[in-house]
């Protein structure tokens, strides 16, 4: 079996990924059996304020540090449970030093292979605005939906108000809901939860929409790539595919 390396950049996201990870194993493999997996985690503190300035050069120089010291700690591979670093990470660049799986591209694939045709977004304002998403499902034929712009302010403050700082309200869920009953209105057969803390929050149980949650399919790519069910990744930084 392969050794996972989870690029950390938000905590609970993360978290979330690495329990994913080992439980989907554990199911599989037998009680407390996983693949090896190494967390790295530079405080996203050290990141806000170039977010705030639009500098995704220096957040990929951030993150291309903890891919370095997931690569010195014996990581075969990687995967970063945060939808919104891939901006930085998708820059041309110099190559990351481990290959990973991206998380849009794990998403698409899975909204294709569902057979989804309308999926409305919900992440970060960044993500939402972004063309991280638009770029992966367009490429299979998939329209790409997000909320309208107050809509997406609401999503973004929950996000960074609450979610990334363990705080799950009912309100706030309620709030998810309309914004998800507002996109199936709109035409939308399917939701991407892509801030990888939003799972937390909005399960398939309250959605109006079936859900594509980033956090967990990536996580399940991660187990089938470390014991061979998936073609090792080859994307290391820059434009997926490149």
């Amino acid at each position: 079996m392969e050794h996972l390396g989870i690029l950390a950049h938000s905590a609970e996201g993360a978290a979330l990924c690495f329990r994913t990870f080992c439980q989907e194993a554990s199911a599989e493999l037998g009680a407390y059996d996983h693949p090896d997996v190494t967390l790295d985690c530079i405080s996203m503190a050290r990141s806000m304020p170039a977010w705030d300035a639009g500098d995704h050069l220096a957040i990929r120089a951030t993150l291309a540090r903890s891919v370095a010291r997931l690569a010195r700690a014996g990581a075969d591979f990687f995967v970063c449970p945060d939808n919104t670093a891939h901006l930085a990470l998708g820059l041309p660049g110099a190559e990351l030093p481990l290959p990973g799986l991206h998380i849009a591209e794990t998403v698409a694939e899975r909204a294709a292979r569902d057979g989804y045709r309308r999926v409305g977004v919900l992440g970060t304002a960044y993500t939402m605005d972004g063309p991280l998403y638009r770029t992966a499902l367009g490429s299979r034929g998939i329209a790409c939906d997000v909320p309208d712009a107050d809509d997406r302010r609401t999503v973004h403050r929950i996000i960074f108000d609450e979610l990334v700082n363990d705080v799950l309200t009912e309100p706030s869920r309620r709030e998810y809901v309309r914004v998800i009953e507002r996109l199936a209105a709109r035409g939308c057969d399917a939701v991407a939860l892509v801030c990888t803390e939003i799972p937390l929050l909005v399960s398939p149980e309250v959605s109006p929409l079936p859900t594509l949650d980033s956090t967990r399919l990536l996580a399940r790519a991660a187990f089938e790539t470390a014991v061979g069910r998936r073609a090792a990744p080859r994307w290391r930084g820059g434009p997926a595919g490149g």
